[in-house]
């Protein structure tokens, strides 16, 4: 059976505050579900909705994981803040990946640390 679970990619060289990276994971998270196929999005509802953040440096960083993610058909959103607090507005703070098939998953962003 397959399990699916979603990653929500951070960029921990922002030192967001934790208050402000939990919003930006909300965000990568549910936008990057809005694009998942409805079988995708209701067998990972059924499964508990896992979840994992992990860091990345830089923001090349998300775009090069966002272009692996659309070559292996995982539904991605990244999410540009609008600068109202602590980072300038349009600064990409996080990529959502899936829900997806987490081994799919796993071959692109298994390596990277938990946040």
């Amino acid at each position: 059976m397959t399990e699916y679970k979603q990653c929500i990619l951070v960029r921990e060289d922002l030192k967001l505050p934790k208050g402000k990276m939990a919003v930006q994971v909300a965000h990568a998270a549910i936008s990057a579900a809005e694009w998942a196929k409805p079988s995708v999005l209701e067998a990972w509802k059924r499964e508990g909705q896992k979840k994992i953040v992990l860091k990345v440096n830089s923001v090349e960083e998300l775009f090069r994981f966002k272009e692996e993610a659309r070559r292996a058909d995982i539904p991605t959103a990244l999410i540009q803040d609008a600068g109202l607090t602590c980072v300038p507005p349009g600064t990409i703070t996080a990529l959502g990946m899936g829900p997806a098939d987490s081994d799919r998953l796993d071959k692109i962003v298994g390596h990277l640390k938990l946040m």
